[in-house]
């Protein structure tokens, strides 16, 4: 199959890089780079691990109500808010 391919900057000198140093055609590696890619993409991914964070009591609120960000960033910071 024949098609147009623009490459990004950055990608376009690895490939002119990698082809240097292997000897290869730019045809070869860009197929080789993209059947690697393509099945790397396709595999299953690996389950995560499972992370838990400890709970930590910070003490009781200082305002029942901190929908007035203003005021409990003052009241947080020690200031007296009127």
């Amino acid at each position: 199959m024949r098609t147009t391919l623009t490459l990004d900057d950055d990608v376009a000198q690895q490939l002119e890089r990698a082809r240097r140093r292997l000897g290869r055609s730019l045809k070869q590696l860009v197929n080789e780079a993209l059947r690697v890619g393509l099945t790397h993409l396709e595999s299953p991914r690996a389950p995560r691990k499972r992370r838990s964070t400890k709970a930590v009591s910070l003490g009781r609120c200082l305002r029942e109500n901190v929908d007035d960000i203003a005021e409990a960033l003052a009241i947080a910071d020690g200031e007296r808010f009127r």
